[in-house]
């Protein structure tokens, strides 16, 4: 009889210091013991938290420093030698890792910043769709992985959680060309559950004491969710967390995707939920896209469909502050915005025949000046037919 794929559901309402360690205590030794984990690796064990921008941990952008130091603190008790480190989407590493408060943590335990600054194209013959990677060196030069990921919405991906941070392995300025090769969600998926095959984190633990609803992973709402999670299978937790958050697992297409390649499991029946009871801690009302999505394109038939069902970005005038950041993100060329006069007295402008909907503007926007608007199509759509 095939395993079942553990995934521990802990109860935490705070980031409370205590309340916090012991969650993180309980959720590994439900999955397994930390020996059971590791094995006989005990030095260079990368943390690798979500540390997309450089916000207050109270705007819930990023991974909380209280869930850093509780992992940090459990796996130094058993002597693990830890460093860490993410790519964030804008901003030198070590000062967005002071910004949300991971550093001055990371600092107290006495661990090291690895280098994701720079980076080496790593082979991957086994790709669907990437043969090569290029790897922070300080994910290279780790043992194991320890993923840190936070419950947030994505309007491209429509969650990001524990397949989707293995993304901040690549150097920053590295990541934006996947977007331009990969504009289908169906074909950036395939790549995410590559990049997880290729680095094989060991262990995934998932920040959901507050997540980011609506307009995430960067501008969203902060809402309290109050659990944390636990497995060794990236593809089971996030489908766990797909139902504590009411959306179809299978909506997240790296969920199915990493499902049939072998990456983890994302067949309910297969996956043995453990700790608190999950079905008290759903939240039905959760702000996340559940509507249609085109997962395959061909020839013309896609894009007018694109232009019918899929959401566009759209700039806020009040809230924009011209700091043109949206314009330098844009992946394509020739830019898919750009501003109508020197001065910059109004916000950058949309060609969406340009735009190939990978919202990275959207994403990174400090301002939470942009957001996805679903056409009319889409809007009657989701009133006729709910997903």
């Amino acid at each position: 009889m095939l395993e079942k794929s553990k995934v521990a559901v802990i109860k935490c309402e705070q980031y409370d210091r205590n309340e916090v360690i012991q969650a993180v205590r309980r959720g590994i030794d439900l999955i397994g013991s930390i020996p059971a984990i590791f094995g006989d690796i005990r030095e260079k064990i990368l943390l690798k938290p979500n540390a997309l921008s450089g916000k207050v941990p109270e705007k819930c952008v990023t991974t909380h420093p209280e869930v850093f130091r509780a992992v940090a603190t459990v796996l130094k008790e058993a002597s693990i030698e830890l460093q860490y480190g993410d790519s964030p989407g804008v901003g030198r590493v070590a000062g967005v890792m002071s910004k949300i408060g991971i550093k001055q943590v990371a600092d107290e335990l006495d661990i090291p910043l690895a280098d994701f600054e720079n980076g080496e194209f790593v082979s991957f013959p086994d790709g669907y769709r990437i043969k090569q990677f290029k790897i922070a060196d300080g994910v290279r030069d780790c043992n194991a992985i320890v993923s840190l990921p936070k419950l947030k919405s994505h309007g491209l991906t429509r969650m990001t959680g524990a397949v989707k941070n293995q993304f901040g392995c690549i150097p920053g300025f590295n990541k934006p060309e996947f977007h331009v090769k990969l504009p289908n969600v169906a074909d950036f998926s395939e790549m995410l559950v590559d990049l997880n095959l290729l680095l094989k984190p060991k262990l995934f633990i998932m920040d959901a004491i507050q997540s980011m609803e609506g307009n995430g992973p960067g501008s969203g709402e902060p809402v309290n969710t109050g659990f944390l999670l636990f497995s060794t299978d990236p593809i089971a937790i996030d489908t766990v967390a797909c139902l504590l958050v009411n959306i179809q697992p299978d909506k997240v297409l790296t969920n199915t995707i990493g499902t049939e390649r072998g990456l983890g499991t994302g067949e309910v029946a297969n996956i043995e939920i453990l700790g608190d009871n999950w079905r008290e801690m759903v939240r039905k009302d959760f702000d996340i896209d559940r509507g249609p999505r085109l997962a395959s394109k061909s020839s013309w038939k896609y894009s007018l469909l694109r232009q019918l069902l899929t959401s566009k970005p759209v700039i806020d005038d009040k809230l924009c502050r011209r700091c043109n950041l949206c314009v330098e993100q844009c992946p394509v060329e020739p830019k898919a915005l750009h501003w109508k006069n020197e001065d910059h007295k109004n916000p950058p402008v949309y060609d969406y025949s340009s735009c190939i909907r990978c919202y990275c503007c959207q994403e990174i926007c400090p301002h939470g000046a942009i957001s996805n608007r679903a056409p009319l199509m889409r809007k009657l759509l989701d009133a006729v037919y709910p997903f």
